[in-house]
């Protein structure tokens, strides 16, 4: 992208998070990059970008999980699209996944096609990971050495063709690779014979529909991936967690010392079963939105680290795709488009529950750059990798100014994202997104200066 034109030399406000804590602060800022942090009446020699009251200055939220859809399906979402929607929900660094575009992610050919359609189009920082489908194992190496964060798979269709899943056999020689190669897999872990076995009743009920994507098919998965990951040794990643019933799982093995991680998502923290009305598209996703006793059981799992980050898992649709059927929810795609609205609803949930600004920082920004390599850890000792996630010397100028107080009705035919349909749909929340500082920038959404990162090396 060439060198970034002048921003602002200073961000000033009373709520600065520096580490663990809330502090009165001048971040110094130089081409892009945290070069001081100050007490709050610091003089500055340049512009100061001043934080209101209340506002909080907050690190930018990392989403891990984003899927983007371009190239190949443009029409569900898209760079431009998807990435000024992250950066209105302040979100100034996005992962996008591998499937869903066409060619996928899958080879070195396929993250080529994905590099070129976001060139010069982004208004955040993305990153790329890639895929493990049946078939290109060879591809994985020549995957990691283009640089992508790490490789995704599934252990059930992931209902587009073009992008298989993994056999029992194949996952075993997925994770070989990964732990060959230090790389990470993440894995989306829902077991195909205890879906082919629920009832699938066609129909408008959300009821039906979340039968036919039970608990046990999470636990059945999740323990395949436990036994996996204990064979080979590989660093895995369980994607969306939505039941609380394999949290004893995911405990254990981090308690066995496996290099086992877990996320889960807005929309299973701030949803719930009971209240989801029959027939509506917008909330369908798989895994699926649970019970209200499950909600609290993953907020709990999350205070207690069993759960370690919280990301989107932005799966956005057109408008036909999420009505297919009528109402039939069994015909419905799945997915739940959250990009812009994820931050803000988790926070104003954890809010109501009494969790402070800073711990939803910690699983949405910090926690979520240093799983894949991009918070100045991990990855190849961190060497030529930028620090995000956190505001500290050294770190990308990446900044998030958010009032607690401010009311807002979300309005998904206002949302920047391509297609106005989101579950947040007229859902009162209490915080705003402010402002948003990617790299030292302020200038907004029709600018398209955002980076595209690599695993190795990420130049300016």
């Amino acid at each position: 992208m060439g060198d970034l034109p002048a921003g602002p030399d200073a961000v000033r406000g009373r709520r600065v998070l520096v580490g663990d804590e809330l502090v009165p602060a001048t971040v110094l800022i130089d081409r892009g990059v945290v070069t001081g942090i100050e007490p709050y009446d610091h003089p500055v020699d340049g512009l100061v970008l001043e934080a209101p009251e209340p506002a909080y200055v907050l690190p930018g939220v990392v989403d891990t999980h984003v899927h983007v859809n371009e190239p190949g399906r443009t029409e569900w979402e898209g760079f431009e699209t998807g990435t000024t929607a992250a950066l209105l929900g302040g979100v100034t660094t996005l992962i996008d996944m591998p499937l869903n575009s066409v060619p996928p992610t899958t080879t070195v050919a396929g993250l080529r096609a994905k590099q070129a359609a976001a060139r010069d189009r982004v208004a955040v920082d993305v990153g790329f990971w890639g895929g493990a489908v049946p078939g290109n194992l060879d591809e994985l190496e020549p995957l990691w050495a283009a640089g992508v964060m790490g490789f995704k798979c599934f252990l059930s269709p992931s209902g587009v063709e073009e992008f298989g899943h993994l056999d029992a056999d194949q996952l075993t020689a997925a994770m070989r690779e990964v732990a060959r190669l230090d790389a990470l897999l993440v894995v989306h872990a829902e077991d195909p014979a205890v879906l082919d076995r629920a009832p699938a009743r066609p129909g408008p009920a959300y009821a039906d529909f979340l039968a036919s994507r039970p608990d046990e098919a999470e636990t059945a998965a999740i323990a395949q991936v436990v036994r996996t990951a204990r064979e080979t040794g590989a660093r895995v990643h369980l994607l969306h967690l939505s039941s609380a019933r394999a949290l004893d799982l995911v405990a254990d093995a981090k308690a066995e010392g496996l290099a086992l991680t877990a996320e889960t998502c807005p929309h299973y923290l701030c949803l719930a079963a009971e209240t989801i009305p029959d027939g509506d598209g917008a909330f369908k996703c798989c895994p699926p939105i649970r019970d209200e006793g499950n909600r609290d059981a993953l907020w709990a799992a999350l205070l207690d680290g069993v759960i370690d980050v919280v990301v989107t898992d932005h799966s956005p649709a057109t408008v036909a795709e999420k009505t297919r059927g009528g109402g039939d929810l069994q015909q419905a795609w799945g997915g739940i488009a959250g990009l812009q609205v994820g931050f803000t609803a988790v926070a104003h949930e954890a809010r109501l529950r009494g969790i402070g600004i800073e711990q939803v920082s910690r699983w949405m920004s910090q926690g979520t750059a240093d799983l894949v390599g991009l918070g100045g850890e991990g990855g190849e000792g961190g060497e030529g990798l930028d620090r995000k996630g956190r505001i500290a010397v050294g770190a990308d100028a990446d900044l998030v100014l958010f009032d607690p107080d401010a009311e807002q009705v979300v309005d998904a035919a206002r949302l920047a994202h391509r297609n106005p349909v989101s579950a947040y749909d007229g859902r009162r929340l209490t915080g705003r997104v402010v402002q948003t500082v990617v790299r030292g920038r302020t200038d907004g959404p029709d600018h398209r200066w955002g980076r595209q990162l690599t695993r190795r090396s990420n130049s300016r």
